[in-house]
């Protein structure tokens, strides 16, 4: 019999239309490798959840992107029905949507953050709480959601018109101009260096989802010293959240120093993807990733 694979997709975080593309790529190449596939579009009702996930399958494989997809919401449950899933737990997934406490353990293990300050969004709107260039981030979101930088010469952030809708604190880290590197890490190794080359300044949303929005240069055309640091602090990072099965890490690297910005527990799996693109160049095909992915599900239970 075919191992019956869940795919939990859509949800109803702001990242909903990414999750939906992820999912569907997901469903599409599980099917391709003769698995059973359910593939189950996520809405703000447990009990219809709950419903859809009996009997239970063999293996959850979580597409959601952002809020309770993947910050240990949907990890406790699936930790409750003692059903293996793919990516990370519930606490490393918690740690890593927390942007405070993220960096806080990274420090802690010798990764170089960016110098930060965590401001009210009243302090943040009133005026600037460092010297500028800096950047202004939810403390909780994915996929550079409510992402500005705030450059010399702004007078006040960009939502101070529209408010700001991500909680009651505001991640404010330096703005480190340098270069945008990024490593996938698959259980217990590092993937590649990818250097992400964009005119927007940073990697932000449409940068990472929209054809043409970004150029991936994959491997990294950086001096060796530094690309082998990046991949050590990666998978140091990967390793000091507690993450499992894959995740990715994001840097800027200013041509002395590495900073880590986040760790992904949950990085896309869209056409435009970064770790699909990086298992490829290491020979290992879409599909090959994604049952990988399912053959290594872990619960918590």
């Amino acid at each position: 019999m075919s191992k019956h694979v869940a795919v939990l997709m859509g949800g109803w975080s702001a990242e909903r239309e990414v999750s939906l593309v992820t999912g569907a790529a997901v469903a599409r190449a599980l099917r391709e490798q003769g698995y059973d596939v359910a593939a189950i579009d996520v809405q703000r009702d447990m009990g219809t959840l709950l419903t859809r996930l009996y009997p239970k399958p063999d293996v959850v494989f979580n597409a959601l992107h952002g809020r309770f997809g993947e910050d240990g919401c949907v990890q406790g449950l699936l930790d409750i029905l003692n059903i293996p899933y793919t990516y990370s737990g519930l606490l490393a997934s918690a740690l890593a949507m927390d942007k405070i406490v993220a960096k806080r353990l990274f420090q802690m293990a010798g990764i170089p953050v960016a110098e930060h300050v965590v401001a009210t969004s009243e302090e943040v709107r009133s005026g600037h709480v460092m010297e500028p260039p800096y950047v202004i981030k939810p403390s909780n979101e994915g996929s550079s959601v409510g992402v500005h930088i705030v450059r010399a010469g702004d007078n006040t952030p960009r939502f101070a018109d529209t408010g700001w809708p991500y909680g009651p604190s505001v991640m404010v880290e330096k703005y480190i101009d340098g270069r945008e590197l990024t490593v996938g890490v698959l259980g217990d190794k590092s993937l590649a260096v990818t250097e992400i080359l964009t005119e927007r300044g940073f990697y932000d949303y449409d940068a990472k989802y929209v054809q043409g929005g970004s150029r991936h240069v994959v491997p990294a055309d950086i001096e060796p010293a530094i690309y082998d640091e990046t991949m050590r602090l990666a998978l140091l990072a990967h390793q000091t959240l507690g993450c499992r099965g894959v995740s990715r890490a994001d840097f800027r690297y200013d041509g002395k120093e590495i900073y880590i910005l986040e760790v992904n527990t949950q990085p896309g799996l869209t056409p435009t993807s970064l770790v699909p693109e990086q298992a490829a160049h290491l020979g290992m095909s879409f599909n090959e990733l994604i049952v990988w992915m399912v053959d290594n599900a872990e619960c918590d239970a």
